[in-house]
């Protein structure tokens, strides 16, 4: 087990310098001659994996054989997005995900170890699904590229979730989403050990061992001038460049605040989130730093549906966001909703169990469809027109004498009031402000 490159620290910019850490590691390897990429999709835009994708193409040039984006249930990337997430790559790498049909099953984790990590409330065994590609394609090199940031299903985000999650079938996603949603995504977000990570690891460790897989990943964070900059980058072939990135993480993507936010307002950029499955994070990302009555509004010009997926759309619509109480209760009498657990840990996350209002401000989605989900609506132009993502500065803002918290991209980060989640997240006057 091998730590390859170890960069970076809360004043960094390690950008300009990618190219050469990552084919020096790459040289590390020694030669390879069918090597896969696996990196996130253009929801993780910011996570520079596009750009380390490049990098890699252009280092290993004709022995890369294949890229396949970790899509998870997400839509497949169209070529606009992959031009612009990827840059001048040829298009017939690209590869897609069906995470319905294209798996294959390694091993299960034991029913016994699921239901001592749920603590008793759950009794499956978890299976550890990747795409055939990755399991029977003869690689001899599999590079797994991402973001470590705070994650609302496993603590923070990638590491082996990456192929175990990104590239893994309908029962394991669906599985290891509701071990999370039940456990409780407040006990989890922002920790790098935690039931969720638990079974994916001893998976990893039982079934994923003879893979050649190394692991890049980055930390990104937000500079004085309000750029988005890579502050660390970790590769590896183990979880020692995983913890290292969650060190870092924790003190570039965490930030707290001194009382609970009254008012928060999140922008949704439309180039990246397309759907409340996605566009939640704006939820679930705030609600350790919302004040009980609050109100959140999330604007969300390019949000035109609920689930990536026609089938997870449909169950959103039919159930909507109600709450932990009532989406158990729908999982135990409609075998269309225990039959994706996935969706049902989606419900459970995306409420606010009746604490805070959340009021969704959608491109494409009319009031009807918003407040038959559970959700407050806002007219998207009126609200963009008070508050304005252009004029706003993250952070506190006053509009026309109403304290309000912005916060211009909930993906990159995880926000809580002081002694909610813990003393190493960064609190938010230390932050950076336009």
């Amino acid at each position: 087990m091998s730590l390859y490159c170890a960069a970076g620290d809360v004043d960094s910019d390690l950008f300009p310098q990618l190219p050469g850490l990552l084919s020096g590691s790459l040289a590390k390897l020694g030669k390879r001659n069918r090597v896969l990429i696996v990196p996130p999709d253009q929801s993780r835009i910011h996570s520079r994996a596009g750009d380390l994708t490049r990098y890699s193409w252009e280092y290993y040039g004709d022995h890369l054989q294949a890229v396949l984006p970790a899509l998870g249930t997400h839509a497949a990337m169209q070529p606009g997005q992959i031009a612009r997430m990827f840059g001048a790559m040829p298009s017939e790498l690209f590869r897609v995900h069906h995470w319905r049909t294209d798996v294959e099953t390694l091993g299960e984790v034991p029913a016994e170890f699921v239901h001592e990590q749920s603590e008793g409330k759950l009794n499956y065994a978890w299976p550890a699904q990747v795409n055939c590609l990755i399991s029977q394609g003869g690689f001899d090199l599999i590079l797994s590229i991402g973001q470590v940031v705070p994650h609302e299903v496993i603590g923070m985000a990638n590491y082996n979730k990456n192929i175990l999650v990104g590239t893994g079938g309908a029962e394991g996603i669906n599985r290891s989403h509701y071990l999370g949603a039940v456990y409780g995504m407040e006990r989890i977000m922002g920790r790098a050990e935690n039931p969720v990570r638990n079974v994916l690891n001893y998976a990893a460790d039982h079934f994923l061992r003879h893979l050649p897989i190394v692991y890049v990943l980055t930390v990104v964070g937000r500079d004085a001038d309000d750029r988005l900059v890579v502050r660390g980058l970790f590769i590896g072939d183990d979880a020692e460049c995983f913890h290292r990135a969650c060190n870092l993480s924790m003190k570039v993507n965490c930030a707290t605040v001194d009382a609970p936010i009254r008012k928060a307002v999140v922008y949704l950029d439309p180039h990246e989130f397309h759907s409340t499955w996605l566009g939640n994070k704006a939820v679930y990302r705030t609600r350790m730093a919302l004040a009980d009555n609050a109100e959140l509004i999330i604007l969300a010009p390019g949000v035109k549906e609920f689930g990536e997926d026609p089938a997870i759309d449909g169950l959103i619509r039919k159930y909507g966001y109600r709450g932990i109480s009532a989406t158990l209760e729908a999982v135990s009498t409609n075998a269309d909703l225990a039959g994706d657990l996935g969706a049902a840990a989606h419900l459970i996350h995306g409420s606010s169990e009746g604490r805070f209002t959340i009021r969704w401000c959608a491109g494409e989605l009319g009031k009807e469809e918003i407040e038959g989900v559970g959700f407050e609506h806002g007219d998207l132009n009126t609200m963009l027109m008070r508050y304005n993502p252009q004029k706003l500065r993250y952070g506190y803002n006053q509009i026309d004498g109403e304290e309000v918290f912005f916060i211009p991209n909930p993906g990159l980060g995880l926000w809580s009031f002081r002694g909610k989640l813990g003393s190493e997240m960064a609190p938010v006057a230390s932050l950076p402000t336009e």
